[in-house]
């Protein structure tokens, strides 16, 4: 058994993994339930054993999604995080110590919890001059490029009685549409899936292509004005005056001045939410007066005038009938549960994602089991229990299959993987038709033509893979089910226009297993042609910035297998670019050889992303943050003061935009 001083830093350990998951990486490994239990925990022992206490611990600070991507900005008004809490209880004990402390009348403004990323809009004289992440509470990242592009923001106010400079705290979320939309292509081109739309969302607006942010349509909601001049001491009033300049916020808050009229908003919203658009996860409570809010004050992590109630995970109880097994084009097979139809969350959901055989053992699953399913935002529910008591020990165990269901191959498993794989990666139909919608989709060689399309081509035999789409004629296509001239013609046009796609994309194309877009620019910049790409040594791959033992040896079995070589080839034959052009290989050179730049500010003459394409281009590395390996600070306007004390201290040059583009002439 754990002493407490073990229980407690074992906590602290796991909660800043669970940070770094949630934070950093937009990739959450537990619920937000089980996130809360842990803290909730880990403030009991350090109440109870204050000996202990630790400035650093994670519940004396607001956890931190800032990277090193953006620019740091430091918030005027720190950002706190709600206290959160799934007990009705906890929520009359918020209402009596309020009721308490100020011992005069108040008011409590019910809102829905969007479920999605904080930001902060700071405005002057009516402009969007800043946007910032919530961050670590004291400074975020700064956005405000990414969140231009959301329609629902702002950027300039109108109407009357607008403050010269104002904050407007808020959430920027993805719609339910929006999201599942995203998720399908992303699972179309075996990408990885996002959990739910906050995660979306937090990964969106980190994004470097603001165009891709704008593509994504997210959306956007205030809750929260900040101010010198702000036209009310009623936070209801100053939202509705902040409607009429121009911000969207919801129309669903209501003040409250009792208990009941609270829990009948929170009770009728808890059924509710599976109508709306897009994801709530709870409601939030904050005393009406800006005056009494002052009075309640803060704490280190949490205002004492609002709270936050957290709905439990929508679940339902429903009958397996199946377990089919789907081959992707890596040959990854994925196990999915069949169901008898169930509504959850507003959706009939039929399907269930089993993810590995390692999940099915875990839940000792059974044909005909009574199973919970949860669709906490996967586009794919999952199944998160089984109902023993109610086994009639008729059904079959369900096992994972040991032989491919396309091919017949027995499949393998790697031993540091949880995934089997078919390794008929020639002759297995599912892999052959996943590699050629990968190769046609649009981040690669952008060929309109859909599923149905490749298995209507693929069935009569008029393609075998991608290079067969070279050599289809007019009067192969003009006559199918379906088909007429127009079809035809639009195809092949298509096809022929895909020849011009440059070298980075044609590579990403050609599927190769943990190639995705940002390693195949990577690996086209370091290997300016397919030919030095097969013929470089693991060395000489592992040597590109980003590129490890796992993707190196990849990159080297594809050039190894002669199904693939010869694919390549008759790629090749068909005029494909297999090379960077004339243009980007005269831009190449060895000026800025061993030299690593870090790029902070904004910028007049080329963009962010401009610049490190040019660094890598002359042979620079670009780095992330600033350190004593760091050779030279691009800096444009703005530039972020932690990084300028910190390249002072350091001695680090600066450089602006001319004489960095002296350098490289």
């Amino acid at each position: 058994m754990k002493t407490p001083k073990e229980e407690i830093e074992e906590l602290r350990r796991q909660i800043r993994e669970h940070d770094y998951n949630y934070y950093v990486l937009a990739q959450p490994v537990i619920s937000d339930y089980e996130y809360d239990r842990l803290m909730r925990r880990l403030m009991e022992l350090e109440a109870q054993y204050p000996e202990y206490y630790d400035p650093n611990s994670p519940t004396v600070r607001v956890g931190s999604d800032i990277t090193n991507e953006f620019e740091q900005v430091e918030h005027r008004y720190p950002m706190l995080s709600l206290q959160n809490t799934y007990s009705t209880n906890e929520v009359t004990d918020f209402f009596n110590r309020v009721k308490r402390t100020l011992n005069e009348d108040f008011e409590i403004v019910c809102e829905l919890k969007f479920d999605g990323v904080s930001i902060s809009l700071i405005y002057e004289n009516r402009q969007l001059i800043r946007a910032v992440t919530r961050g670590d509470g004291i400074r975020g990242d700064d956005v405000t490029t990414n969140v231009r592009t959301i329609r629902s923001i702002p950027l300039v106010l109108y109407g009357d009685h607008v403050p010269f400079s104002i904050e407007a705290r808020g959430e920027i979320i993805m719609p339910w549409k929006v999201f599942e939309e995203l998720n399908k292509e992303r699972e179309a081109q075996e990408e990885p899936l996002f959990a739910n739309p906050r995660n979306a969302a937090a990964g969106t607006i980190k994004l470097q292509d603001s165009r891709e942010v704008a593509r994504r349509k997210l959306e956007s909601f205030i809750y929260y004005l900040l101010g010198d001049e702000l036209p009310s001491d009623s936070h209801f009033e100053n939202l509705n005056h902040a409607r009429k300049w121009g911000f969207r916020v919801s129309e669903e808050i209501k003040k409250c001045r009792t208990l009941e009229e609270i829990f009948e908003y929170i009770t009728y919203w808890d059924k509710e939410r599976q109508n709306l658009p897009f994801a709530i996860d709870g409601v939030v409570l904050k005393v009406d007066s800006l005056t009494q809010q002052q009075r309640l004050g803060a704490t280190s992590k949490f205002p004492r005038w609002a709270i936050a109630y957290k709905f439990n995970p929508e679940r339902a109880l429903t009958r397996l009938l199946s377990v089919t097994f789907q081959v992707g084009r890596t040959g990854a097979v994925t196990p999915v549960a069949n169901l008898e139809p169930v509504l959850l969350s507003g959706t009939l959901v039929k399907r269930a994602s089993l993810y590995n055989e390692d999940m099915i053992n875990a839940l000792d699953l059974h044909i005909g089991d009574r199973v919970y399913v949860e669709k906490g935002g996967e586009i794919i529910p999952k199944i998160t229990g089984v109902d023993k008591d109610a086994r009639t020990g008729e059904g079959e165990k369900v096992q994972f299959i040991k032989y491919c269901p396309e091919c017949g191959t027995p499949l393998i498993r790697d031993e540091d993987e949880a995934i089997y794989y078919c390794p008929n990666i020639e002759g297995c139909p599912a892999q052959i038709k996943g590699r050629i919608q990968h190769f046609v989709s649009r981040k690669a060689m952008d060929i309109d033509m859909g599923p149905e399309t490749i298995e209507l081509l693929y069935s009569k035999g008029l393609i075998k893979d991608a290079a067969d789409l070279y050599n289809l004629k007019f009067e192969d296509l003009v006559n199918l089910e379906r088909w007429g001239e127009k079809s035809a013609k639009n195809l092949l046009q298509s096809i022929e226009k895909s020849k011009s796609v440059p070298y980075p994309r044609v590579l990403y194309a050609l599927g190769i297993r943990y190639v995705g877009e940002t390693v195949a620019q990577k690996l086209a910049q370091a290997f300016p042609s397919i030919d030095a790409l097969e013929q470089a040594s693991m060395e000489d791959l592992m040597t590109v910035d980003g590129i490890g033992e796992r993707i190196a040896q990849s990159v080297k079995d594809y050039f190894a297998n002669p199904v693939f070589c010869d694919f390549v080839q008759r790629l090749r034959s068909h005029g494909l670019q297999f090379s960077l052009n004339q243009e980007n290989l005269k831009r190449q050179s060895d000026k800025l050889k061993g030299k690593t730049f870090v790029i902070s500010g904004t910028f007049r003459l080329h963009s962010r992303d401009e610049y490190k394409s040019l660094i890598v281009q002359n042979g620079g590395k670009v780095g992330s943050s600033v350190s004593k390996n760091t050779d030279y600070i691009l800096a444009g306007e703005n530039m972020g003061p932690a990084k300028l004390e910190k390249a002072n201290r350091l001695g680090i040059k600066i450089i602006t935009e001319e004489e960095f583009l002296k350098m490289i002439e």
